[in-house]
């Protein structure tokens, strides 16, 4: 199953949209598909869609899906990492309405080139072959992303203790 997922932003994300119905069309995505567009006008036909989805409904999406297909929203590409999967990250762009400037495009390159975990989709001309070839581009990138959560909490605890003298 792939899962789409444009977040709750109130502007659009229809060229994500319209570039998902393409590659259905062009039969690139032959499996299940699950879209959340959110405020998008367009929705690719032959899917399940719903606008928006609750914590649990995203979740579940998540963790079924083969590929998850996000905007660059922290929210969503990190939700997806923590579960150990590899999200195509297609961040909004100010040039195209979909945002109010580039911030998903720069916070996007920055946590890829720190952390990595994530396949960047900056044109929207590779984002078929990114779906072609998704296992292969996890495997030869060795894309893999430690969460450091489980650290900052048990350092955390820590601090905690020392202060309230436990």
């Amino acid at each position: 199953m792939i899962f789409v997922t444009v977040g709750t932003h109130e502007q659009p994300f229809n060229r994500l949209m319209e570039a998902v119905a393409e590659l259905v069309a062009q039969e690139t995505i032959k499996e299940e598909l699950v879209v959340q567009y959110g405020f998008s006008t367009l929705v690719p036909r032959g899917c399940q869609a719903e606008d928006f989805l609750d914590a649990d409904a995203m979740q579940g999406y998540m963790n079924r899906a083969h590929i998850i297909i996000t905007h660059g929203g922290p929210a969503s590409f990190m939700a997806a990492m923590q579960m150990g999967k590899v999200p195509l990250v297609v961040p909004r762009r100010f040039e195209f309405g979909e945002h109010v400037n580039d911030h998903q495009v720069r916070f996007v390159n920055m946590v890829d080139q720190r952390m990595g975990g994530m396949i960047p989709i900056y044109q929207m001309d590779d984002l078929g072959d990114a779906i072609e070839n998704f296992d292969h581009l996890v495997e030869s990138r060795h894309l893999h992303f430690k969460s450091n959560q489980e650290q900052f909490t048990g350092r955390f605890e820590e601090l905690c203790k020392e202060v309230l003298g436990r």
